[in-house]
């Protein structure tokens, strides 16, 4: 069954709503992913990581998360989920949201680590606390910058809905009225 165009795409302005919202939110978990940083200038675990500042890092990962997943809500919650762009975007945002949500908890168990390690009295804890610190805190900024993927996938598709609308104003603006029908020939004239 051929798929009903105009009912199929989503209205312009939401279009174009909902892509700034994911754009921005794309931006938002790519400069938080470079901005969350744990070695120092030479590649390595500081001596005494700051508890307070990875434990920042999870705040500022869960508010992400959050924000991730009420525009995901609010989108699913749309009609316009149920058409075949929205049902590809749909996926993409729910994507986001599932990365996002790993990078909290990722980042706690670093801050987890950091107090361990600040804790320690025995020297043969520190490679081990240090080892699985550098591990949370990749793997946290790492699922954020997947998330940032995943809404960059959502806001191609939704870029490409606006294409869509260009291609279709064009076409309708060179159509213009219909042509008169040509006269038939052999039929009597009043």
């Amino acid at each position: 069954m051929a798929p009903d165009f105009p009912h199929d795409l989503i209205p312009r302005s939401d279009v174009e709503h909902l892509l700034g919202a994911v754009n921005s939110m794309k931006d938002k978990l790519s400069g938080a992913a470079q901005q969350c940083e744990l070695l120092d200038e030479d590649g390595h675990v500081p001596a005494s990581p700051s508890y307070t500042a990875l434990l920042q890092h999870a705040i500022d990962a869960h508010d992400l998360t959050r924000d991730v997943l009420a525009l995901t809500a609010g989108f699913a919650r749309s009609p316009h989920h149920t058409t075949s762009a929205g049902r590809t975007v749909l996926k993409h945002l729910a994507a986001a949201a599932t990365m996002s949500s790993h990078a909290a908890p990722h980042f706690n168990e670093t801050a987890e680590c950091a107090l361990a390690l600040l804790r320690s009295t025995d020297p043969r804890d520190r490679p081990y606390l240090a080892n699985r610190m550098v591990i949370d805190h990749a793997s946290a900024r790492a699922s954020l910058r997947v998330a940032s993927r995943c809404l960059r996938d959502a806001a191609k598709e939704l870029d490409d809905q606006l294409g869509f609308h260009r291609f279709l104003t064009t076409l309708t603006r060179k159509e213009g009225p219909p042509a008169p029908a040509p006269p038939r020939p052999g039929g009597r004239h009043r």
